[in-house]
Formats: C-alpha cells, sequence, structure tokens
C-alpha cells in the first residue's frame, strides 16, 4: 500500500504544478520573478515624472558640453516633477548658467522651463515647469534605505528618451565633493548604471518612491555611481523655492590640513590633533578683518574643534552669517581667540 500511495501523491503534485503552468501559459507575467516585478511597477510608478532636460549655455565656468550648435553651448540631462504645480528636480551641474532650459515631458510635449535656483554646493537646482497634466513623483525617506536594497534609476542617457538602470544600494554616508570645492555629504552609492544625461534623474526604490538624485558616476570604474539622498534635496529644494538660493558662510581663507605636534596639543589641551594652516588670506575678507595672517592654524570656530578644512565648511552654514563668533588659532606656538564675522559667499563653480 505505501509504494501506491507515494505514487498517487506524486500524481496529484505534479497534476497541481501542470495546472499553474497551464493557469500562467501564453502569459508573461508567469515568467516574471519578484525582483523583476518590483522593477517593473517601480519603473511604471516614476515614468510618468521623469523630464527631459535641454539646455542652452555660455561658453563660461567650469562645465563639459555635450555638443556645440548655432547660438552657443548645448547640453541635456534630466529631473523629475515632485509637486503638482510643475516644481522639478535636478542637478546643478545641468542647468547652471543657462541661457534657456527645454524640457520634453514623458507625453512628449516640450515645455520652457524657468530656473527658480540652483545650488553648486549640493549639486542641485530647481525649475518651473507651467504646463497641465503633470504627475509628481513620491519623495521617500532616504535615511530609512538600507545597503542592498534594490535601487533604480531613471533617466534620458546620452538623449535617448526615457531609460530605467537596475541595482542594489551599495553603500549609505559617502561624501562627494561638488562643482565648487565644498563636500556633499549623506551621498548613496550604488551599481544602478548611470551615464551622461542620467545627471538630475530620480534614483527610487521598490516601491516607486524617490531616496535619491542622480548626479555622478567615477570612470573608468563600474558601477560606481552616487545619488543625492533626497532628505538633503527636499531641504534644499525649499529653500530653493523660497529664497532661490542657499546662505551660507565665508570667511575668505585659503587653507590646507596640517597635523599638530603632539607636544603642542598636549601643552594647550586641544581636542584635535589636526588643524587648517592658513595659506592666504583674502583682501577685504572677514579673515583679514579679524587679523589672522599667513601661517596661523586655526583649531575651532565658535565652540566646535576644526579638524580640517571641510569641518569647517561643515561648521559655516546660514545661521552663522552676521554673527560675531569666536575663532581659535595657533600663532608661532601661542593659543589666540579673535572675533570673526562670517559673510555670506557667493555661489560659484570651482576653476
Amino acid at each position: 500500500m505505501a509504494p501506491s500511495l507515494t505514487l498517487i501523491e506524486n500524481e496529484r503534485s505534479w497534476d497541481r504544478d501542470q495546472a499553474q503552468r497551464n493557469r500562467f501559459a501564453g502569459s508573461d507575467e508567469g515568467l516574471l520573478d519578484a525582483y523583476s516585478q518590483a522593477v517593473i511597477q517601480a519603473a511604471e510608478r516614476i515614468s510618468p515624472s521623469v523630464v527631459n532636460i535641454e539646455v542652452s549655455k555660455e561658453q563660461t565656468g567650469r562645465w563639459t558640453p555635450e555638443r556645440r550648435g548655432p547660438g552657443g553651448l548645448h547640453g541635456s540631462g534630466s529631473g523629475f516633477v515632485f509637486t503638482p504645480d510643475g516644481f522639478t528636480l535636478t542637478n546643478s551641474h545641468v542647468v547652471h548658467g543657462a541661457a534657456e532650459v527645454q524640457t520634453t515631458l514623458p507625453d512628449g510635449r516640450r515645455v520652457q522651463a524657468d530656473l527658480i535656483g540652483d545650488d553648486p554646493d549640493t549639486d542641485l537646482a530647481v525649475l518651473r515647469i507651467d504646463a497641465p497634466g503633470l504627475v509628481p513623483a513620491e519623495l521617500g525617506d532616504s535615511q530609512k534605505i538600507r545597503v542592498g536594497q534594490v535601487a533604480i534609476a531613471a533617466g534620458n542617457p546620452y538623449g535617448f528618451q526615457y531609460s530605467i538602470t537596475a541595482g542594489v544600494v551599495s553603500a549609505l554616508g559617502r561624501t562627494l565633493r561638488g562643482a565648487s570645492g565644498r563636500l556633499i555629504d549623506n551621498v548613496i552609492q550604488t551599481d544602478a548604471a548611470l551615464n551622461p544625461g542620467n545627471s538630475g534623474g530620480p534614483l527610487v526604490d521598490s516601491r516607486g518612491d524617490v531616496i535619491g538624485v542622480n548626479t555622478a558616476v567615477i570612470r573608468p570604474a563600474q558601477g560606481l555611481c552616487f545619488a543625492i539622498g533626497i532628505n538633503t534635496a527636499k531641504f534644499v529644494a525649499a529653500r530653493l523655492i523660497k529664497d532661490g538660493r542657499i546662505r551660507r558662510g565665508y570667511i575668505g581663507v585659503v587653507g590646507q590640513n596640517v597635523p599638530l605636534p603632539r607636544r603642542v596639543v598636549r601643552f594647550h589641551g586641544l581636542l584635535v590633533e589636526s588643524g587648517i594652516l592658513v595659506v592666504s588670506v583674502e583682501r577685504n575678507s572677514p579673515a583679514e578683518r579679524a587679523g589672522l595672517v599667513e601661517g596661523d592654524v586655526i583649531l575651532a570656530y565658535g565652540d566646535q574643534p576644526v579638524r580640517d578644512v571641510d569641518g569647517l565648511h561643515r561648521l559655516l552654514v546660514e545661521e552663522k552669517v552676521g554673527q560675531r563668533t569666536p575663532l581659535t588659532f595657533l600663532r608661532r606656538g601661542e593659543r589666540l581667540v579673535r572675533t570673526i564675522i562670517a559673510e555670506e559667499s557667493s555661489p560659484h563653480y570651482s576653476r
């Protein structure tokens, strides 16, 4: 009896599997695994929000054109609508210095866009598109993403209208140096392939929620692509919409990171073992007015110790502009404190 029971059970199992195969016969859905379904659903959700951006620029600043034509230089990139009334996120390096910005919507309509503001320090910019029927993307939370989760990039590489690549979140908390020279914090690393023209497009999760703004690749490396976290983009976009710019502090020194002798650290009871050597001081700058000279080593700004130039940049935020702040530095071994008033920096691309 035992062998016959086993045979009957095997036959029932085969019949059940065959019925399942027959049910999906002729349908692609039966051949798609969960990963494919997730990518398809995310792509379908984000696609109505992705726009192709074409710009005309003057030949000034640090910008490499993709092509040259009558009337100046031309380039292209991507962006995505994030509000029903047409506010659109993209990269600063796509539109910085643009004389004219044209967008192509997913349905083929060509619409001129207005540049609301751009921030080279975070490589983000906001455009405004005036057109009916716009579909805003859903913005996610870049603090909630995890290494290894699915990441899907959408954009217009080399001008090809709308393209999808998929990969994973490779790492979190990266830093990337922007065109202005400042570091961009909390950058997402992904292996979802990016190419010229993808810049400014969305990086989305498996639900189609935007978790980042695609911004850069490292060449000739394979699979080293980066996106600005959407939480950073939300903050910057809100400021650009409100004021058209981001205010950051500037003190007017050129510096380099230097280690401090251990005896100096011990003698002064310093909290850091490195500082910023002042290489030069700009004329009529806050640093010159505070009395800084070449050879000084900056140790702290306000009550915060400063280990390097990037650390100083992080402290020169909007709230510090116009505020009297103590600056601690070493001069020929003597520890000094002077008051400095940071001014608002002018956005620029490093040359």
